[in-house]
């Protein structure tokens, strides 16, 4: 076995593992709301979900197409030069789920990745080594229309959903529309499929086409498809608690008919931009209908300041990602070959350890991820108090007292 072909086994590897973190840092966008609301029990969600994210990873290529031709310049690079560019990418776009996952933010994964791949492009070849017009058209525009479709379609859908049901009784609507958000959370969790493992798809045909397995032109090989959809029907499994409790109780205070019509807004976005070829941020789509229902029903809190904390990964995800793609392709050119892109797989690995552990220190998982909301990501009965400054001794007991000698008048 010679080194190109153990780089390019590297770079599959860390492209199943970024699908991996893909599937459970967006989970939440499938199943946030229903969990949320009580129509699926937790682990029932996550389990519902990665059958469907399975699923859906084979119903079209379309994406994966945009991915492995659009973002990076396939006439300016090729052999192992695009190999390191695909695998620096890669890195740059886990480290940044990693990191938004453990503060519990519902970033993108796709942008992540594009930004990953854009910055080791660009520390590679320079500006001529991005397919810009790709990127504004199919990332960019998309980026900043989906989460305004997306919450003008869930706000009107909101209002029309309480409009109509005003005559049931809350206890029945509530009922009715939580058996209507196991159907529409279903299908979100099948759109995420179709749209996101093909990202990942996309990502390895570059890497067998700089190896020389396939050309450009190839079609997408079926253990690909097999792969990927595995990988991210894991990692759903998995389950993001964290972003799955932001997007659940920190943005909005759902009831069952909001849930449904965030989840049917987004199902239709998702699955439109599949069939275009346009490689959507999910999260984006999930969010902006969730916060969609908050406004379209009255007297609904929105927490603005979670939002606003949201808007801000939104928009350094990208030049994030970009520079730590940068990092760790001159890392790996400089130390050269093989054993470049094995000391930059050290350091992910260890990152992404180091960043586990330390979400253990204040676990989320199905257990809690629904307690009530009370300003920060960790529950409140989950914080250890802090011990008292000069805790107040207990008194001492009270002496008995002395025995009397028994003496006769």
């Amino acid at each position: 076995m010679n080194a190109e072909l153990i780089v390019l086994l590297v770079v599959v590897v860390t492209a199943l593992g970024f699908d991996f973190t893909n599937g459970f840092h967006d989970t939440g966008n499938a199943m946030a709301t229903s969990i949320a609301t009580g129509a699926l029990k937790p682990k029932v969600a996550v389990a519902l979900s990665a059958i469907l994210n399975l699923v859906g990873a084979f119903l079209s290529v379309e994406v994966a197409a945009t991915v492995a031709k659009g973002v990076v310049n396939l006439n300016s690079v090729g052999g192992e030069d695009l190999l390191f560019i695909v695998f620096a990418g890669l890195v740059g776009g886990i480290i940044w789920n990693l990191a938004t996952w453990l503060f519990g933010i519902p970033s993108s994964s796709s942008h992540a990745l594009f930004g990953g791949l854009i910055g080791a492009a660009l520390a590679s070849l320079g500006m001529n080594g991005v397919e810009w017009g790709g990127v504004l058209s199919k990332v960019v525009i998309p980026a900043l229309l989906a989460p305004v479709v997306a919450g003008l379609v869930a706000t009107a859908g909101t209002w029309m959903i309480y409009r109509i049901t005003r005559g049931v009784s809350d206890e029945t609507k509530d009922s009715g529309f939580r058996l209507g958000q196991v159907g529409s959370a279903s299908l979100v969790s099948l759109a995420h499929g179709t749209n996101d493992a093909q990202k990942t798809m996309g990502v390895i045909f570059l890497a067998l086409v700089a190896h020389g397995t396939l050309n450009a032109d190839s079609d997408m090989p079926f253990w690909v498809k097999l792969s990927c959809a595995v990988a991210i029907a894991l990692g759903t499994y998995l389950g993001g608690w964290r972003v799955i409790r932001t997007l659940g109780k920190g943005l909005v205070e759902i009831a069952a008919p909001q849930g449904m019509a965030a989840e049917a807004s987004s199902a239709a976005i998702i699955l439109t931009s599949s069939h275009l070829g346009l490689p959507l941020s999910t999260t984006h789509v999930a969010t902006g209908s969730i916060m969609g229902t908050g406004v379209g029903r009255r007297g609904a809190e929105v927490r603005w300041g979670v939002a606003g904390r949201m808007a801000v990964a939104w928009l350094i995800t990208l030049p994030s990602a970009a520079l730590v793609g940068a990092v760790c392709w001159g890392i790996a050119q400089l130390i050269g070959g093989l054993p470049g892109v094995l000391a930059v797989f050290a350091i992910l690995l260890l990152l992404a350890g180091w960043m586990y552990a330390r979400s253990r220190r204040q676990p989320i998982d199905s257990s809690n991820v629904n307690a009530e909301w009370d300003g920060g990501l960790i529950p409140a009965e989950d914080i250890p108090g802090p011990p008292a400054a000069n805790p107040t001794p207990a008194p001492a007991p009270a002496a008995e007292p002395a025995p009397r000698d028994n003496v006769t008048a």
